[in-house]
């Protein structure tokens, strides 16, 4: 990702990844039987998830100038309940857990997923502690479902949206 690119052409890049990774994922659904069916679809869904790291790290990361320092998720979640933003700040929120537990694996934003009752993020609960395996832990949110990066995208640029409106002079 090229850093002259702004915010809204690196999520249509990655949405356009995601697409066809997912893509790959329907293909390999279509033929379960397959040999190759079932790494096809792991490594579909292994890009999904890193791609969704990415593109909200850059997110965070663009988007960090418009505060002093410290949590950015928090600081945007608490601007846009200011301002009566409810279902943007709860869509933000539960994507930042999402993130987190895409990144770290189970923890507390794993648990707070578990408890929530929002459709947003599927997370799946599991029996092992699984913090030291590879980034994404794919096993524990469902990034294969349909809409999943596409919702993903619709947030980071609505915040981004917002951020940039609040703070134009």
């Amino acid at each position: 990702m090229d850093a002259s690119q702004n915010l809204p052409e690196l999520v249509a890049a990655a949405q356009s990844a995601a697409s066809a990774s997912q893509s790959r994922i329907a293909a390999a659904r279509a033929q379960p039987d397959s040999e190759t069916a079932e790494a096809d679809l792991t490594a579909a869904a292994t890009e999904i998830g890193a791609s969704a790291i990415d593109i909200f790290a850059v997110f965070e990361a663009r988007m960090q100038r418009y505060f002093k320092r410290g949590p950015l998720s928090r600081k945007v979640k608490a601007a846009l309940l200011d301002v009566g933003q409810a279902d943007l700040a709860d869509r933000l929120h539960q994507h930042y857990l999402m993130i987190n537990v895409l990144k770290h694996g189970t923890g507390a934003s794993h648990r707070e997923l578990l408890g929530n009752k929002s459709t947003l993020v599927s997370a799946k609960s599991t029996d092992n502690d699984r913090d030291d395996a590879a980034a994404p832990h794919i096993d524990l949110i469902d990034v294969t479902q349909p809409g999943f990066f596409d919702t993903l995208a619709a947030t980071i640029l609505e915040a981004a949206a917002f951020l940039q409106n609040r703070n134009a002079p």
